[in-house]
């Protein structure tokens, strides 16, 4: 029995060069692939409902068509796929490997003569698949997706402005400053029964008319609707005096804000356009994108010996060190884009000094208390002798 098993690890051929063409290096990787899977399309439909929940906000506010929200929603999801990589090639590693420590696999297999290298290889060859992914993500198709995004945004706001007003509806125009409503809507664009409220400062005014029509301006930014036949009142909410008008005639321009989000942000521009510039923000977010990917390499050879598991552990019991380090990591990363770009620290430096912190910490969880044990025992030993 330990004979076919030792034969099985170092494969059918007894050849010990190619681990990864071993039952034990397939096994491992089948193993890690699958828990990465899981966990990755579990913290997906976590993002994606966070996503939902944004971009419906955003269309009820701003009256997107219907045809833009799926592909915005796609795309919020695309741009925060650096997230979910690496936390979940990191929780699949060490949620795998707990596994076989747990059910004494990994024992068994050390015990038939696996080294470091017949469980190190498979992670790393999905760890690199996995990094050259991130890498395409992040200097390439996210900068993409979000002058899609951003564009999508301003061309939904803009349509939105503009379609018709369905009647039996309110409708807000100027960013929410003004908001209409028409009992009824004519074929010829005529509204009937019509209520107007809008804010200018602590000022609200309320108007009802008979009848209505809106027109826009040449340059698409503001909104004129011409009230026939009604009241207007006028003041300040919790204030006791207020106006109230007739009218045979009323005119109330809406100003249609510019959107704020803007092709031109930082997070938009084309990796190559980064690399020609010399300013500190343009420098910060191009080492921000070249350390993501260095992020998925990095936490999946850590989460290899921080998965050890003791005898009695539980499978689950690195889960939060790995969410804790993860987390650490991620804001150090962050932390130090932050200080590239306000000059805190050197431009030249980057981030690769997050990358050997992380390392030092986590080498310090895993290796720590083992240390500190062979010291205690050394020097008990040497208490004794004495």
């Amino acid at each position: 029995m330990l004979f076919s098993t030792r034969r099985a690890i170092t494969g059918a051929g007894g050849d010990k060069c190619n681990p990864l063409g071993t039952i034990l290096g397939r096994y491992i990787l089948r193993e890690v692939a699958s828990a990465w899977l899981v966990v990755t399309a579990v913290l997906l439909v976590i993002l994606l409902a966070n996503q939902v929940v944004g971009v419906l906000e955003r269309a009820a506010a701003n009256q997107y068509p219907q045809s833009v929200v799926l592909e915005l929603i796609g795309l919020g999801a695309l741009q925060y796929l650096w997230v979910l990589l690496p936390v979940g090639l990191l929780l699949g590693v060490v949620l795998a490997f707990g596994r076989l420590y747990h059910d004494s696999e990994m024992a068994a297999a050390f015990a038939c003569g696996a080294g470091p290298v017949n469980v190190y290889l498979p992670v790393a060859l999905l760890a690199a698949l996995l990094t050259a992914a991130l890498a395409w993500l992040t200097l390439v198709l996210a900068p993409a997706a979000t002058v899609r995004a951003l564009s999508l945004r301003n061309e939904a706001v803009r349509a939105g402005q503009f379609a018709p007003i369905a009647p039996g509806k309110f409708r807000s125009f100027g960013g929410g400053n003004a908001v209409v409503y028409a009992e009824e809507v004519k074929p010829d664009g005529t509204l009937g029964n019509v209520f107007v409220e809008r804010n200018r400062g602590p000022v609200v005014e309320v108007a009802l008319a008979q009848r209505a029509r809106r027109d826009v301006t040449p340059d698409g930014l503001t909104h004129i609707l011409t009230l026939y036949d009604g009241e207007r009142f006028e003041g300040v909410p919790g204030s006791a005096e207020f106006r109230m008008l007739r009218f045979a005639e009323h005119v109330v321009p809406v100003r249609v804000p510019q959107s704020g989000d803007t092709v031109t942000a930082l997070e938009a521009r084309p990796t190559g356009t980064l690399l020609g510039s010399a300013g500190l923000p343009e420098r910060a977010e191009l080492e921000w994108r070249i350390a993501m990917p260095l992020t998925c390499m990095v936490l999946a050879l850590l989460a290899v010996p921080l998965s050890r598991l003791k005898p009695r552990q539980g499978r689950y019991a690195r889960v939060w060190i790995a969410v804790v380090i993860y987390f650490l990591y991620l804001n150090l990363v962050s932390a130090g884009k932050v200080w590239i770009s306000r000059g805190t620290v050197p431009a030249v430096l980057g981030l690769w000094w997050t990358h050997a912190v992380v390392v030092l910490l986590a080498l310090a969880v895993i290796v720590g208390p083992n240390l500190v044990n062979r010291l205690r025992y050394r020097m008990r030993y040497r208490m004794r002798r004495a």
